[in-house]
Protein backbone atom coordinates (compact mmCIF):
# COMPACT_ATOMS: atom_id res chain seq x y z
CA UNK A 1 0.00 0.00 0.00
CA UNK A 2 2.73 2.98 -0.79
CA UNK A 3 4.65 1.91 1.89
CA UNK A 4 7.73 0.63 0.52
CA UNK A 5 10.39 3.23 1.23
CA UNK A 6 9.11 3.71 4.70
CA UNK A 7 9.17 -0.40 5.05
CA UNK A 8 12.51 -0.57 3.37
CA UNK A 9 14.22 2.23 5.61
CA UNK A 10 12.64 1.09 9.00
CA UNK A 11 14.28 -2.70 7.90
CA UNK A 12 17.63 -1.57 6.86
CA UNK A 13 18.18 -0.18 10.44
CA UNK A 14 16.74 -3.20 11.76
CA UNK A 15 19.25 -4.54 9.89
CA UNK A 16 22.01 -2.68 12.02
CA UNK A 17 24.82 -3.73 13.70
CA UNK A 18 24.36 -0.61 16.41
CA UNK A 19 21.83 1.01 18.23
CA UNK A 20 18.82 2.33 16.70
CA UNK A 21 16.17 5.03 17.97
CA UNK A 22 13.29 5.42 15.73
CA UNK A 23 10.17 7.30 16.31
CA UNK A 24 7.40 6.91 13.95
CA UNK A 25 4.89 9.34 13.80
CA UNK A 26 1.38 10.55 12.24
CA UNK A 27 -2.51 11.07 12.75
CA UNK A 28 -4.76 8.12 14.23
CA UNK A 29 -5.79 5.25 11.82
CA UNK A 30 -2.85 6.76 9.30
CA UNK A 31 -1.26 2.75 9.70
CA UNK A 32 1.50 3.26 12.02
CA UNK A 33 0.90 0.29 13.81
CA UNK A 34 0.83 -2.07 10.78
CA UNK A 35 3.90 -0.42 9.22
CA UNK A 36 6.37 -1.57 11.96
CA UNK A 37 4.58 -5.03 12.77
CA UNK A 38 5.37 -5.43 8.83
CA UNK A 39 8.76 -4.55 9.35
CA UNK A 40 9.52 -6.53 12.32
CA UNK A 41 7.54 -9.44 11.45
CA UNK A 42 9.58 -12.66 11.42
CA UNK A 43 11.81 -11.18 13.86
CA UNK A 44 11.62 -11.64 17.74
CA UNK A 45 10.02 -8.62 19.18
CA UNK A 46 8.40 -6.84 22.83
CA UNK A 47 4.96 -5.19 21.07
CA UNK A 48 3.13 -3.19 23.70
CA UNK A 49 0.49 -0.29 23.32
CA UNK A 50 0.52 2.21 26.02
CA UNK A 51 -2.23 3.22 27.53
CA UNK A 52 -3.12 6.17 29.71
CA UNK A 53 -2.03 4.44 33.73
CA UNK A 54 -0.06 2.19 35.64
CA UNK A 55 2.17 1.71 31.88
CA UNK A 56 5.39 0.02 33.61
CA UNK A 57 3.53 -2.78 34.72
CA UNK A 58 1.37 -3.67 31.98
CA UNK A 59 4.92 -3.19 29.94
CA UNK A 60 6.52 -6.28 31.85
CA UNK A 61 3.33 -7.90 31.23
CA UNK A 62 3.64 -7.83 27.56
CA UNK A 63 7.37 -8.79 27.39
CA UNK A 64 7.40 -11.69 29.79
CA UNK A 65 5.41 -13.30 26.86
CA UNK A 66 8.49 -13.00 24.52
CA UNK A 67 11.09 -13.10 27.63
CA UNK A 68 9.66 -14.80 30.44
CA UNK A 69 12.72 -14.24 32.89
CA UNK A 70 11.22 -10.61 32.78
CA UNK A 71 9.12 -12.12 36.08
CA UNK A 72 12.08 -12.22 38.18
CA UNK A 73 13.32 -8.62 36.98
CA UNK A 74 13.15 -5.34 39.26
CA UNK A 75 10.10 -3.45 38.34
CA UNK A 76 12.00 0.11 36.77
CA UNK A 77 12.40 1.15 33.30
CA UNK A 78 16.06 0.91 33.72
CA UNK A 79 16.04 -2.52 34.92
CA UNK A 80 13.50 -3.81 32.10
CA UNK A 81 15.25 -2.30 29.21
CA UNK A 82 18.62 -3.28 30.35
CA UNK A 83 17.45 -7.15 30.35
CA UNK A 84 15.60 -6.51 26.79
CA UNK A 85 19.20 -5.14 25.66
CA UNK A 86 20.40 -6.29 21.92
CA UNK A 87 16.30 -7.15 21.34
CA UNK A 88 13.48 -5.16 19.27
CA UNK A 89 11.45 -2.98 21.65
CA UNK A 90 8.12 -1.09 20.02
CA UNK A 91 5.92 0.93 22.08
CA UNK A 92 2.60 2.71 20.50
CA UNK A 93 1.30 5.54 21.89
CA UNK A 94 4.67 6.33 23.32
CA UNK A 95 3.10 9.58 24.73
CA UNK A 96 0.48 7.91 27.28
CA UNK A 97 3.77 7.09 28.82
CA UNK A 98 4.86 10.58 28.55
CA UNK A 99 1.13 12.13 29.95
CA UNK A 100 1.52 9.44 32.75
CA UNK A 101 5.04 10.51 33.96
CA UNK A 102 6.68 13.42 31.84
CA UNK A 103 9.86 12.15 33.91
CA UNK A 104 9.59 8.95 31.61
CA UNK A 105 11.76 10.92 28.92
CA UNK A 106 14.39 11.35 31.26
CA UNK A 107 14.64 7.96 31.84
CA UNK A 108 14.63 7.19 28.87
CA UNK A 109 17.10 8.97 27.91
CA UNK A 110 19.78 7.97 30.55
CA UNK A 111 18.77 4.09 29.87
CA UNK A 112 19.81 4.64 25.97
CA UNK A 113 23.25 7.07 27.07
CA UNK A 114 24.46 4.47 29.69
CA UNK A 115 23.01 1.12 28.55
CA UNK A 116 21.55 1.17 25.08
CA UNK A 117 24.17 3.17 22.80
CA UNK A 118 26.65 0.68 23.01
CA UNK A 119 24.17 -2.03 22.17
CA UNK A 120 22.38 -3.25 19.08
CA UNK A 121 18.94 -2.53 20.70
CA UNK A 122 16.45 -1.60 18.47
CA UNK A 123 13.78 0.66 20.42
CA UNK A 124 11.12 2.06 18.30
CA UNK A 125 8.65 4.54 19.75
CA UNK A 126 5.52 5.43 18.01
CA UNK A 127 2.64 8.19 18.77
CA UNK A 128 -0.59 9.38 17.26
CA UNK A 129 -0.34 12.80 19.04
CA UNK A 130 1.69 15.33 16.82
CA UNK A 131 2.12 17.71 19.08
CA UNK A 132 3.07 15.68 21.67
CA UNK A 133 5.44 13.62 19.46
CA UNK A 134 7.21 17.23 17.93
CA UNK A 135 7.57 19.03 21.28
CA UNK A 136 7.84 16.21 23.53
CA UNK A 137 9.92 13.98 21.80
CA UNK A 138 11.75 15.49 18.34
CA UNK A 139 12.13 19.08 19.55
CA UNK A 140 15.41 20.23 20.61
CA UNK A 141 14.15 21.19 24.50
CA UNK A 142 13.71 17.03 24.51
CA UNK A 143 15.79 14.44 26.84
CA UNK A 144 15.51 12.76 23.83
CA UNK A 145 17.00 15.22 21.08
CA UNK A 146 19.99 14.13 19.62
CA UNK A 147 19.32 10.49 20.42
CA UNK A 148 17.33 9.47 17.68
CA UNK A 149 18.77 7.60 14.39
CA UNK A 150 15.79 7.98 12.31
CA UNK A 151 12.28 9.25 12.18
CA UNK A 152 9.30 8.78 9.88
CA UNK A 153 6.58 10.97 10.14
CA UNK A 154 3.90 8.81 8.27
CA UNK A 155 1.31 10.85 5.51
CA UNK A 156 -2.01 9.53 3.84
CA UNK A 157 -1.58 7.53 0.91
CA UNK A 158 -1.35 9.18 -2.50
CA UNK A 159 -4.67 9.18 -4.13
CA UNK A 160 -3.67 6.86 -6.77
CA UNK A 161 -3.03 3.79 -4.33
CA UNK A 162 -6.85 3.45 -3.65
CA UNK A 163 -6.99 1.72 -7.09
CA UNK A 164 -5.57 -1.65 -5.01
CA UNK A 165 -8.63 -0.96 -2.59
CA UNK A 166 -11.33 -1.00 -5.18
CA UNK A 167 -10.31 -2.40 -8.66
CA UNK A 168 -13.30 -2.43 -10.22
CA UNK A 169 -14.08 1.36 -9.11
CA UNK A 170 -14.91 3.90 -11.83
CA UNK A 171 -12.32 6.85 -11.47
CA UNK A 172 -15.31 9.27 -10.66
CA UNK A 173 -15.83 6.65 -7.64
CA UNK A 174 -12.34 6.66 -6.48
CA UNK A 175 -12.93 10.64 -6.46
CA UNK A 176 -15.70 10.54 -4.12
CA UNK A 177 -14.68 7.70 -2.08
CA UNK A 178 -11.79 10.06 -1.25
CA UNK A 179 -13.35 13.13 -0.69
CA UNK A 180 -14.45 11.59 2.16
CA UNK A 181 -11.45 8.69 3.18
CA UNK A 182 -8.31 10.84 1.88
CA UNK A 183 -5.56 8.28 1.73
CA UNK A 184 -6.21 7.19 5.52
CA UNK A 185 -6.51 3.25 5.31
CA UNK A 186 -8.30 2.73 8.26
CA UNK A 187 -10.84 4.55 6.88
CA UNK A 188 -10.87 3.54 3.08
CA UNK A 189 -11.57 -0.41 4.24
CA UNK A 190 -14.74 0.30 6.18
CA UNK A 191 -16.24 1.74 2.16
CA UNK A 192 -18.13 -0.39 0.37
CA UNK A 193 -19.36 0.01 -3.42
CA UNK A 194 -21.71 1.67 -4.49
CA UNK A 195 -20.88 4.74 -2.33
CA UNK A 196 -23.52 6.50 -1.62
CA UNK A 197 -25.83 3.45 -0.46
CA UNK A 198 -23.13 2.44 1.63
CA UNK A 199 -22.63 6.14 2.90
CA UNK A 200 -26.24 6.20 3.40
CA UNK A 201 -26.14 2.99 5.78
CA UNK A 202 -23.29 4.21 7.61
CA UNK A 203 -24.51 7.47 8.43
CA UNK A 204 -27.78 5.94 9.80
CA UNK A 205 -25.86 3.23 11.97
CA UNK A 206 -26.02 4.56 15.37
CA UNK A 207 -22.37 2.55 16.09
CA UNK A 208 -20.27 4.32 13.03
CA UNK A 209 -17.01 5.31 14.01
CA UNK A 210 -17.43 8.61 11.43
CA UNK A 211 -19.93 10.52 14.21
CA UNK A 212 -17.50 10.78 16.72
CA UNK A 213 -14.43 10.30 14.89
CA UNK A 214 -13.18 14.06 14.75
CA UNK A 215 -13.51 13.93 18.70
CA UNK A 216 -11.66 11.48 19.18
CA UNK A 217 -8.88 13.47 17.06
CA UNK A 218 -8.99 16.64 18.55
CA UNK A 219 -8.94 15.68 22.48
CA UNK A 220 -6.15 13.25 21.03
CA UNK A 221 -4.32 17.04 21.02
CA UNK A 222 -6.41 19.30 22.89
CA UNK A 223 -8.00 19.82 25.97
CA UNK A 224 -10.91 22.05 25.28
CA UNK A 225 -12.36 21.48 21.51
CA UNK A 226 -15.26 23.37 21.43
CA UNK A 227 -13.44 26.63 19.51
CA UNK A 228 -11.36 23.98 17.79
CA UNK A 229 -13.97 22.82 16.15
CA UNK A 230 -15.74 25.77 14.80
CA UNK A 231 -12.85 27.13 13.56
CA UNK A 232 -12.42 23.65 11.43
CA UNK A 233 -16.02 24.23 10.64
CA UNK A 234 -15.29 27.69 9.07
CA UNK A 235 -12.54 26.40 7.06
CA UNK A 236 -14.28 23.52 6.03
CA UNK A 237 -16.82 25.88 4.52
CA UNK A 238 -14.65 27.62 2.62
CA UNK A 239 -13.19 30.06 5.10
CA UNK A 240 -9.95 30.57 4.49
CA UNK A 241 -8.99 34.13 5.47
CA UNK A 242 -8.22 35.10 9.14
CA UNK A 243 -11.23 37.54 8.60
CA UNK A 244 -13.92 35.08 7.16
CA UNK A 245 -12.73 33.04 10.13
CA UNK A 246 -13.24 35.79 12.73
CA UNK A 247 -17.13 36.29 11.13
CA UNK A 248 -17.65 33.03 10.96
CA UNK A 249 -16.55 32.48 14.72
CA UNK A 250 -16.85 35.27 16.02
CA UNK A 251 -13.55 35.97 17.66
CA UNK A 252 -10.89 38.35 17.74
CA UNK A 253 -8.06 38.57 16.27
CA UNK A 254 -5.71 38.17 19.01
CA UNK A 255 -7.99 35.07 20.53
CA UNK A 256 -7.90 33.45 16.88
CA UNK A 257 -3.64 33.73 16.71
CA UNK A 258 -3.15 31.28 19.36
CA UNK A 259 -6.16 28.51 17.69
CA UNK A 260 -4.69 28.60 14.37
CA UNK A 261 -1.10 28.25 15.35
CA UNK A 262 -1.95 25.29 17.56
CA UNK A 263 -4.04 23.23 14.67
CA UNK A 264 -1.17 24.15 12.18
CA UNK A 265 1.73 22.63 14.78
CA UNK A 266 -0.62 19.22 15.12
CA UNK A 267 -1.32 18.50 11.43
CA UNK A 268 -5.35 19.48 11.19
CA UNK A 269 -4.80 22.64 9.18
CA UNK A 270 -2.18 24.18 6.58
CA UNK A 271 -1.57 27.52 5.95
CA UNK A 272 -0.98 28.04 2.08
CA UNK A 273 0.83 31.21 0.50
CA UNK A 274 0.99 32.32 -3.13
CA UNK A 275 3.68 30.63 -4.95
CA UNK A 276 5.65 33.63 -5.36
CA UNK A 277 5.26 35.44 -1.96
CA UNK A 278 7.95 34.64 0.75
CA UNK A 279 7.08 33.81 4.72
CA UNK A 280 6.35 37.19 5.30
CA UNK A 281 3.36 38.06 3.67
CA UNK A 282 0.06 37.97 4.96
CA UNK A 283 -1.84 36.88 2.22
CA UNK A 284 -2.21 33.71 3.67
CA UNK A 285 -5.52 30.94 3.12
CA UNK A 286 -5.71 27.94 5.51
CA UNK A 287 -7.58 24.75 4.44
CA UNK A 288 -8.36 21.82 6.24
CA UNK A 289 -5.40 19.18 6.49
CA UNK A 290 -7.16 15.85 5.47
CA UNK A 291 -10.09 15.27 3.31
CA UNK A 292 -11.74 13.04 6.21
CA UNK A 293 -11.96 16.36 8.53
CA UNK A 294 -13.22 18.71 5.50
CA UNK A 295 -15.78 16.49 5.04
CA UNK A 296 -16.83 15.85 8.30
CA UNK A 297 -16.73 19.82 9.47
CA UNK A 298 -18.49 20.45 6.08
CA UNK A 299 -21.58 17.50 6.57
CA UNK A 300 -21.73 15.93 9.30
CA UNK A 301 -21.11 18.21 12.14
CA UNK A 302 -23.37 20.93 11.09
CA UNK A 303 -25.97 18.33 10.99
CA UNK A 304 -25.49 16.26 13.80
CA UNK A 305 -28.95 16.21 15.74
CA UNK A 306 -30.59 15.90 12.25
CA UNK A 307 -28.67 12.70 11.63
CA UNK A 308 -28.95 11.61 15.16
CA UNK A 309 -32.72 11.67 15.16
CA UNK A 310 -32.68 9.58 11.81
CA UNK A 311 -34.23 12.20 9.82
CA UNK A 312 -30.88 13.30 7.97
CA UNK A 313 -30.44 12.08 4.33
CA UNK A 314 -27.75 11.53 2.05
CA UNK A 315 -29.18 13.64 -0.73
CA UNK A 316 -28.76 16.61 1.73
CA UNK A 317 -24.84 15.82 1.31
CA UNK A 318 -24.67 14.70 -2.53
CA UNK A 319 -26.46 18.50 -3.73
CA UNK A 320 -23.00 20.02 -2.31
CA UNK A 321 -20.73 17.24 -2.85
CA UNK A 322 -19.73 17.85 -6.24
CA UNK A 323 -19.06 21.60 -5.66
CA UNK A 324 -16.80 20.39 -2.62
CA UNK A 325 -15.13 17.88 -4.91
CA UNK A 326 -14.24 20.90 -6.85
CA UNK A 327 -11.49 21.22 -3.68
CA UNK A 328 -11.12 17.96 -3.82
CA UNK A 329 -9.98 16.96 -7.24
CA UNK A 330 -7.21 19.74 -6.60
CA UNK A 331 -5.42 17.46 -4.03
CA UNK A 332 -5.88 15.03 -6.64
CA UNK A 333 -4.54 17.16 -9.96
CA UNK A 334 -1.48 17.93 -7.66
CA UNK A 335 -0.81 14.17 -6.99
CA UNK A 336 -0.92 13.78 -10.53
CA UNK A 337 1.27 16.59 -11.38
CA UNK A 338 3.83 15.22 -9.24
CA UNK A 339 3.68 11.94 -11.17
CA UNK A 340 3.87 13.25 -14.17
CA UNK A 341 6.75 15.57 -13.49
CA UNK A 342 8.43 12.49 -11.56
CA UNK A 343 7.82 10.41 -14.66
CA UNK A 344 9.54 13.30 -16.85
CA UNK A 345 6.16 13.92 -18.94
CA UNK A 346 6.30 17.46 -18.84
CA UNK A 347 7.66 19.72 -20.57
CA UNK A 348 10.28 20.47 -17.96
CA UNK A 349 11.04 18.96 -14.31
CA UNK A 350 9.37 21.30 -12.01
CA UNK A 351 11.72 22.44 -8.66
CA UNK A 352 7.96 23.87 -7.07
CA UNK A 353 4.71 24.08 -7.10
CA UNK A 354 1.58 25.82 -5.58
CA UNK A 355 -1.41 27.90 -5.91
CA UNK A 356 -1.20 31.56 -6.81
CA UNK A 357 -3.75 34.72 -6.03
CA UNK A 358 -4.54 38.40 -6.09
CA UNK A 359 -7.01 40.59 -6.17
CA UNK A 360 -9.75 38.62 -6.91
CA UNK A 361 -7.68 36.39 -9.69
CA UNK A 362 -6.04 32.52 -8.90
CA UNK A 363 -4.51 30.08 -10.33
CA UNK A 364 -5.03 26.53 -9.18
CA UNK A 365 -1.30 25.94 -9.90
CA UNK A 366 1.70 27.12 -10.73
CA UNK A 367 4.51 24.91 -11.05
CA UNK A 368 8.42 26.95 -11.79
CA UNK A 369 11.62 25.33 -12.44
CA UNK A 370 13.33 28.72 -11.13
CA UNK A 371 17.41 28.23 -12.60
CA UNK A 372 15.81 26.93 -16.33
CA UNK A 373 13.30 30.07 -16.03
CA UNK A 374 10.08 28.04 -17.02
CA UNK A 375 6.94 27.91 -15.80
CA UNK A 376 3.72 25.56 -15.99
CA UNK A 377 0.29 27.09 -15.71
CA UNK A 378 -2.81 24.77 -14.82
CA UNK A 379 -6.68 25.19 -13.84
CA UNK A 380 -8.15 22.44 -12.05
CA UNK A 381 -11.96 21.56 -12.80
CA UNK A 382 -14.37 19.05 -11.74
CA UNK A 383 -16.83 18.95 -14.62
CA UNK A 384 -17.43 17.75 -17.99
CA UNK A 385 -16.31 20.26 -20.79
CA UNK A 386 -16.62 20.72 -24.32
CA UNK A 387 -13.63 22.08 -26.13
CA UNK A 388 -15.36 25.27 -26.61
CA UNK A 389 -15.25 26.02 -22.79
CA UNK A 390 -11.89 24.43 -22.46
CA UNK A 391 -10.71 26.83 -24.48
CA UNK A 392 -11.63 29.62 -22.76
CA UNK A 393 -10.58 28.51 -19.54
CA UNK A 394 -7.01 28.13 -21.40
CA UNK A 395 -7.25 31.97 -22.72
CA UNK A 396 -9.00 33.40 -19.53
CA UNK A 397 -5.37 31.37 -17.79
CA UNK A 398 -3.40 33.13 -20.35
CA UNK A 399 -5.06 36.09 -19.35
CA UNK A 400 -3.91 35.49 -15.61
CA UNK A 401 -0.24 34.57 -16.21
CA UNK A 402 0.44 37.78 -17.44
CA UNK A 403 -0.52 39.46 -14.14
CA UNK A 404 2.17 36.96 -12.66
CA UNK A 405 5.71 38.74 -12.36
CA UNK A 406 7.56 36.24 -14.81
CA UNK A 407 8.56 38.28 -17.41
CA UNK A 408 10.44 36.59 -19.87
CA UNK A 409 9.73 33.01 -18.76
CA UNK A 410 9.33 30.37 -20.88
CA UNK A 411 5.45 29.63 -20.22
CA UNK A 412 3.44 26.14 -20.41
CA UNK A 413 -0.36 26.20 -19.77
CA UNK A 414 -2.51 23.01 -18.46
CA UNK A 415 -5.91 21.96 -18.33
CA UNK A 416 -7.25 18.83 -15.71
CA UNK A 417 -10.83 18.15 -16.00
CA UNK A 418 -13.27 15.42 -15.01
CA UNK A 419 -13.51 15.17 -18.61
CA UNK A 420 -12.46 17.22 -21.71
CA UNK A 421 -14.17 16.66 -25.52
CA UNK A 422 -11.86 17.47 -28.49
CA UNK A 423 -8.54 17.42 -26.07
CA UNK A 424 -6.51 16.19 -28.81
CA UNK A 425 -7.49 19.18 -31.24
CA UNK A 426 -6.41 21.24 -28.21
CA UNK A 427 -3.56 19.58 -27.66
CA UNK A 428 -1.92 20.16 -31.80
CA UNK A 429 -2.39 23.92 -30.49
CA UNK A 430 0.44 23.35 -28.09
CA UNK A 431 -1.89 23.83 -24.79
CA UNK A 432 -1.49 20.52 -22.58
CA UNK A 433 -4.74 18.51 -21.59
CA UNK A 434 -5.22 15.72 -19.14
CA UNK A 435 -8.33 13.96 -17.98
CA UNK A 436 -9.34 11.68 -15.75
CA UNK A 437 -8.52 9.14 -18.80
CA UNK A 438 -5.29 9.73 -18.08
CA UNK A 439 -5.23 9.10 -14.53
CA UNK A 440 -5.73 5.31 -15.18
CA UNK A 441 -1.84 4.48 -16.21
CA UNK A 442 -0.86 6.03 -13.00
CA UNK A 443 -3.78 4.08 -10.86
CA UNK A 444 -2.24 0.61 -13.09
Amino acid sequence: MNRKEELKAIREKLESERFELIIVYGRRRVGKTRLVLEAVRGRPHVYYLAVEGDNLRHFIDAAKRVVPELSYVKEDWEAVLHHLRDGVVLIDEFPNLVKEDPNVLSRFQRIIDLELSSSRTKLILLGSSIGMMTEKVLSHKSPLYGRRTASIKLNALNFFVLREFFPMASLKELVEVYGMTDGIPYYILRVRLPFWEWLEEELLDPTSIFRDEADFLLRYEFTEVKTYKRILEAIAMGKSTPKEIRDFTGLKHADLTPYLRNLMETGFIVRELPIMEGLSSKRGRYFVADNYLAFYFRFIYPNLSAIEEGVFSVEDIREDYNRYLGWVFEKVARQFLIELDKADELPFRFTKIGRWWRKGEEIDFVALNERQRKALFVEVKWKSLKGREARGILKDLERKAELVELESWEKSFGLVAKSVKGKERLGSEGFLIWDLDDFKSFLE
